[in-house]
């Protein structure tokens, strides 16, 4: 496509307002239309341009960030999808395909009571409904824990409600890292002017604090469940019928 696009278009098709074109033009940000009778046209290179300054944005860049890699345009894109790759860990194991009815069945789920399940389950991300009606479990290992957990009698809408209930306290202590790794990494690399040559270094150190928070957290958790577990349910040695749950 050549460029066909005015000021206007450009807007449309790009998402941003022709004031927020305009500003990153004044910046350099990208590069100046196609004059003709005194019409600046614009062409795929800028939506291109401009779909990227929003993703960065996105990101957590500021547009001088932004300008500095725009600068370093051929690797650009491929930094950015490494690193962002590495925000995510690698998938330990292949997710499964399975009916509402296989799940259904699997979890010990009636098809009224289901439905309402599945759909929490969903909000979660526990399940991921996919195009032709199926689900998509991203973890298999922990629907299997799901099947003894109901076996072994708790209620699957009752740990649904009590991951809901931990839900926030988990994205706090996600935050809390992330603002750690921000505060001792990302702003000083961002400070030098984001170096090439430093992303590999900043990649491994996201990395390292993702098994730091991960092996930390799973740790303390342990302990900690472990520690109420005994509290509960410790056998009071003056009784003879059990243990003294709940005292």
């Amino acid at each position: 496509m050549a460029a066909e696009l005015t000021i206007e278009a450009l807007a449309a098709e790009s998402g941003m307002t022709v004031r927020n074109i305009r500003a990153h033009q004044a910046r350099g940000l990208i590069s100046p239309p196609e004059v003709r009778m005194r019409v600046g046209y614009y062409g795929p290179e800028h939506v291109a341009a401009l779909r990227l300054i929003r993703e960065l944005q996105d990101d957590g860049f500021n547009l001088a960030a932004i300008k500095r890699l725009l600068s370093d345009r051929e690797r650009t894109e491929e930094r950015l999808a490494r690193f962002r790759a590495s925000l995510t860990p690698a998938q330990a194991e292949a997710p499964q395909s399975l009916t509402g009815a296989d799940l259904r069945e699997r979890l010990g789920l009636g098809d009224e009571q289901g439905a309402g399940v599945l759909a929490r389950a969903q909000r979660l991300g526990a399940v991921l409904p996919s195009a032709d009606g199926s689900f998509t479990v991203p973890s298999p290992s922990l629907l299997a824990l799901a099947e003894q957990a109901v076996a072994s009698g708790i209620s699957l809408p009752g740990a649904i409600d009590t991951f809901e209930d931990v839900q926030d306290h988990v994205d706090a202590i996600a935050v809390a890292f992330v603002r750690l790794f921000a505060a001792d990494v990302w702003s000083e690399f961002e400070r030098d002017g984001m170096p090439v040559e430093r992303w590999p270094e900043v990649e491994e150190a996201i990395d390292t604090l993702r098994r730091l928070a991960t092996t930390a957290m799973a740790d303390l958790f342990a302990r900690r469940l472990n520690a109420r577990i005994d509290d509960a349910f410790r056998v009071d040695p003056d009784r003879a019928d059990g243990p003294a749950a709940g005292s």
